[in-house]
């Protein structure tokens, strides 16, 4: 039986209404919560642990973050050495640059680094919408693929239910969208239902923002076949997102837990982080093994922004995780 805990915000004192709050106790109050644990009996230390199970235990989030990196870094550039992937980066520098931001933001938010990613090169650079996606994926699963080990080696509070029947709706719908509905947009059209989800999440956030002291819960309280089939749908919808613009899985699938279960925007987060990620392996593979069409600027672009993204994805999880659930909705918003 999954034990679901209630959780309501602390009142707002009058001095916070007006303004008065001092800058450290609102800093401590939004971005120094502190993280959500599954079980918070596993930060606690047995008494008869030995050195290299207390050090795992009490450095558990310090490991979440520098065990991938490390081990992705080291691959990268022993692999960058060997085919001289140094030279891209004097016409492919554009993608690191924007990655920073947009791993960092997969990391830390409901939105994959594909709603940084995609607008940019589609926008900016004026790259066709197939090569924004591709290129979304691919740094997602990589980005994200670390993200979704810090979140799991840490222990933070996921909706395990959210993520097994979300994903089992994403990846047909992702696979289907591959096949049959990609093709239907151009690329004008690809980008204006690529504006209109992100407004529509926009307004969204902007509804769960205005709820200061709504009652949320850890998990999804009193779990119903109707919830998982609503699960189910809103994955395959965000799938057929995913399968156009490299993103949108993850924003469906936080909405409906957030507005509809009322689900902490803590536990809302990560989840999506791991989902997106899963769901980017499968889209990457999808596009660079079972179809192999993915064009070579894409893999250019992605060999010199992985290290890029490996780096501040994780960054991101660490960082978000310590939010205010109300503070976890406000940067994509803002963005």
């Amino acid at each position: 039986m999954v034990v679901v805990h209630p959780t309501v915000d602390v009142a707002i004192t009058k001095d916070e209404e007006r303004g008065k709050l001092p800058k450290k106790g609102f800093f401590s109050k939004y971005f120094l919560a502190g993280q959500q644990m599954a079980d918070p009996a596993d930060q606690e230390v047995p008494p008869d642990a030995d050195f290299v199970e207390r050090f795992l235990i009490t450095k558990r989030k310090y490991i979440a973050f520098l065990l991938p990196l490390i081990v992705m870094h080291m691959f990268w550039w022993f692999t960058a050495y060997r085919y001289d992937w140094f030279t891209l980066f004097s016409t492919r520098w554009q993608m690191p640059a924007i990655m920073l931001l947009g791993s960092t933001v997969a990391g830390m938010t409901a939105e994959g680094g594909g709603a940084v990613a995609f607008p940019f090169m589609t926008l900016c650079l004026q790259i066709d919408p197939v090569t924004a996606r591709d290129f979304a994926l691919m740094i997602q699963s990589f980005g994200m693929g670390c993200a979704l080990f810090a979140v799991l080696y840490m222990r933070i509070q996921i909706e395990e239910r959210s993520l097994l029947f979300g994903c089992l709706g994403s990846i047909p719908g992702m696979i289907l969208g591959f096949a049959f509905v990609d093709e239907l947009f151009d690329g004008p059209q690809k980008k204006m239902l690529f504006v209109s989800i992100w407004c529509s999440f926009a307004i969204a956030l902007y509804l769960l923002n205005s709820q200061k002291k709504r009652i949320t819960y850890s998990t999804i309280p009193d779990f119903k076949p109707w919830k998982a089939m609503v699960l189910v749908a809103t994955g395959f919808v965000g799938g057929i997102f995913t399968s156009f613009a490299g993103s949108g899985v993850d924003i469906c699938i936080f909405s409906i837990n957030t507005l509809l279960f009322r689900v902490s925007e803590k536990t809302a987060t990560p989840t999506t982080v791991v989902m997106m990620g899963l769901n980017s392996i499968i889209g990457m593979y999808c596009r660079a093994v079972w179809y192999a069409n993915v064009s070579e600027i894409t893999f250019e672009y992605l060999k010199v922004t992985i290290p890029v993204a490996v780096t501040m994805a994780p960054v991101g999880s660490f960082l978000g995780s310590h939010f205010h659930r109300q503070k976890s909705p406000t940067i994509p918003m803002i963005k």
